[in-house]
């Protein structure tokens, strides 16, 4: 069993993500979900993420918001000894640089893709238009 990817969040956006990663990567057998629902309390959170690392060795952990409870919980876990590799501020490029490097074996830098993706689109098509004007 390769290396495993754990996106938590509050509500569903963390199995939303995967579903959009999954239209356009296909199905992924190694990326697994723990949403913070409304009913959940952090107890409730540690459980379910428990339950779904327990049998993995090999794991990244991708949470939506630095601060927020599902990232506490992960938190506190790494603080009490648990070695977990845990990133704030999850997207859709993060978990696709997930899935080219479990491909091609090819070391992962998630922040960077992270800060990379983030682009003012109305920056990028103004140099378009500068570009037609010369």
């Amino acid at each position: 069993m390769g290396k495993q990817l754990i996106l938590v969040s509050h509500g569903r956006f963390c199995e939303e993500l995967k579903g959009s990663t999954e239209m356009i990567m296909g199905p992924q057998e190694n990326i697994h979900t723990v949403a913070l629902l409304p009913e959940d309390g952090p107890e409730d959170f540690t459980r379910k993420f428990q339950a779904v690392i327990e049998n993995f060795d090999d794991f990244v952990v991708f949470a939506d918001l630095l601060g927020g409870t599902p990232c506490n919980v992960v938190s506190r876990l790494i603080m009490e000894g648990q070695d977990i590799e845990l990133y704030a501020g999850m997207n859709l490029p993060m978990v696709i640089e997930f899935i080219n490097a479990s491909l091609t074996g090819a070391d992962a830098d998630y922040k960077a893709r992270a800060v990379e993706s983030v682009v003012k689109v109305n920056d990028l098509l103004a140099g378009f238009d500068d570009d037609e004007d010369e």
